[in-house]
């Protein structure tokens, strides 16, 4: 049974929300976005890759430190239509099935109504830049596209991290894609499979060598994606799988990515097969003390907020990964949102209005600083 609530974060996350969004089609969203921030007289700008920017000047030179919030537009692909509802317990959650979107949408709402209050109320600030990102699910690829220099501020907030308010992501992990494709010599099954090299029996023997899952409290690895052979009756030449390897530590993803490179290696060999293997970074880790500037402001405005401050550590990219790599300082912040990708995903509407106010108490642990 639906209930009434109703506030304006929480009528702004429902209209966010019940916009199908998937990494590359967020236009819809970003026109809500854009005319919200307009309506506010505020100029917002794009990019080539459709992220959105707008600033938000200080009423007054007094000092402080210039801050940018980012949340993502994009959610991962829906499988069934998206419609909100909010329960008698004072939880969202969609009630066709699937994804609800809080990831990120929760963020993106939250940011506006922030916007909305910073101007309404004339409350002061050293200046706030709003960054609105696309396609964080496939790769961090709109913030990769993102001119970081087109940003006044020296410190950014990232709300795209699972879990109770409170969490701040204290380290999250250097992260290393390996795509494989193994080469052998097609055959027919029945009448000569002798004369054939199997791909697909080299790619199941590495397969079978390779350490996955959780290697330990900080690393992991994953054979995500498997794809090969041309039919029942064919020994197949070709074999190709996608792979994955994360660690917080830099040090451990490089002997990773190198013993899964040996277990191809060695895997072709013996089944007479060759191999080519691509290495990429999906994105550079990082890891704050907790007297990093940036740490210390949302652990301050944490408490102001009345929440005690956790220091968490992450196994997934973020936004923040990216202007960490480009030297811009960006933790990023638990919203809240639980359960992300899959149907039961859910949030609070108590959590909205908390991450609200974290928000507002950020801007002035900014003002202050």
């Amino acid at each position: 049974m639906a209930a009434t609530w109703t506030s304006g974060v929480l009528d702004l996350f429902v209209e966010l929300a019940a916009i199908p969004s998937p990494s590359g089609d967020e236009e819809a969203v970003a026109a809500v976005v854009g005319r919200y921030l307009a309506d506010l007289g505020l100029a917002v700008e794009d990019d080539e890759a459709g992220n959105l920017l707008t600033r938000l000047e200080p009423p007054e030179r007094n000092g402080g430190v210039p801050i940018f919030l980012c949340a993502h537009m994009d959610t991962v692909p829906p499988v069934a239509g998206i419609e909100p509802v909010v329960g008698e317990d004072g939880f969202v959650r969609n009630g066709a099935g699937t994804i609800l979107g809080a990831d990120n949408k929760a963020a993106v709402a939250v940011l506006l109504e922030a916007a909305r209050l910073l101007l309404s109320e004339g409350r002061p600030h050293a200046g706030v830049e709003l960054l609105f990102t696309v396609k964080e699910e496939v790769g961090l690829q709109g913030a990769k596209a993102f001119d970081h220099t087109r940003l006044g501020s020296k410190l950014g907030f990232v709300y795209d991290c699972s879990g109770p308010i409170g969490g701040i992501v204290r380290s999250a992990p250097y992260g290393k894609t390996i795509d494989v494709v193994f080469k052998g010599r097609c055959a027919h099954a029945g009448l000569q499979p002798e004369e054939g090299r199997s791909a697909i029996a080299a790619a199941g023997r590495a397969i079978a060598d390779l350490r996955l899952g959780r290697i330990d409290e900080e690393t992991t690895a994953n054979v995500g994606l498997i794809q090969g052979g041309t039919g029942r009756n064919v020994v197949p030449d070709r074999c190709e799988l996608a792979c994955e390897a994360r660690s917080r530590d830099e040090g451990k993803l490089a002997d990773l990515v190198q013993e899964m490179l040996d277990a191809f290696t060695f895997a072709a060999a013996v089944a007479e097969c060759e191999v080519e293997t691509r290495i990429s970074e999906t994105y550079a880790g990082y890891r704050f003390k907790p007297d990093d500037p940036v740490f210390s402001l949302a652990s301050q405005a944490i408490r102001a907020a009345g929440l005690e401050p956790r220091p968490i550590d992450v196994g997934g990219g973020a936004d923040a990964n990216v202007f960490n790599a480009r030297g811009v300082p960006c933790v990023n912040l638990a919203n809240g949102m639980m359960q992300v990708h899959t149907p039961a995903e859910h949030i609070a509407v108590a959590d909205l209005e908390t991450m609200l106010d974290v928000t507002l108490e950020l801007v002035d642990a900014a003002r202050n600083a």
